[in-house]
């Protein structure tokens, strides 16, 4: 039984959840809860660059020829990436996914995009309604706010009063009348694929 323990270099390590550290302490882990079961287990420790890029996984082609499983300790994309890459290798997530998020303090995280695909953060001065108002209401506020707090959740600023503070801070707040159309979360097919207008066929 050989056990890779593979950390991704770029958001998780950032993120303090799949870096080099973490890949270390993980395995460190696994070594002594199978020493306490009286199994040896070979653990393998490797982090690279990123896993959500083929170029950085093919180059562990022949390491990861020598164990039976690959945990992965990158975001969802990462995981997918290197079992297709390296197929039919094992690869088992060693995270849950939550979010596309900003560093809020030191070991706090907050969602801040849901890659909807049809961004509204140019009229809605960089603050994203679908993301940030717990209703994901596009054109003002639910009758609920109560002095710039979110009904659903009062520890947290109602979304659409930081929308007017920040446009009325800019100079903009003219853009607070604009209606926005329903999103259409109906037609996208997933998986989604982009694909860059240089590299598409005439």
């Amino acid at each position: 039984e050989r056990i890779l323990v593979l950390g991704c270099g770029t958001c998780v390590s950032v993120c303090l959840a799949g870096g080099e550290r973490e890949v270390a302490i993980l395995a460190s882990q696994l070594r002594m809860a199978f020493k306490l079961e009286g199994r040896e287990v070979k653990i393998g420790e490797l982090t690279i660059r990123r896993q959500c890029d083929r170029e950085y996984i093919e180059p562990i082609r022949q390491t990861a020829a020598l164990y039976d499983v690959i945990l992965s300790m990158a975001c969802g994309a990462g995981v997918q990436l290197v079992a297709e890459v390296l197929e039919p290798k094992v690869v088992l997530p060693a995270l849950n996914t939550r979010f596309i998020g900003v560093t809020e303090a030191e070991g706090v995280w907050g969602e801040r995009c849901m890659a909807c695909g049809d961004c509204l953060l140019a009229y809605t001065g960089g603050i994203c309604p679908v993301t940030m108002c717990a209703k994901g209401l596009l054109n003002g506020p639910c009758g609920g706010t109560d002095h710039g707090k979110c009904e659903v959740d009062r520890e947290k600023d109602c979304a659409w009063t930081l929308i007017y503070r920040r446009l009325e801070a800019q100079g903009r707040l003219d853009l607070i009348e604009r209606i926005f159309e329903p999103k259409r979360f109906g037609p996208r097919l997933h998986p989604a694929r982009v694909m860059r207008e240089v590299y598409q066929k005439a």
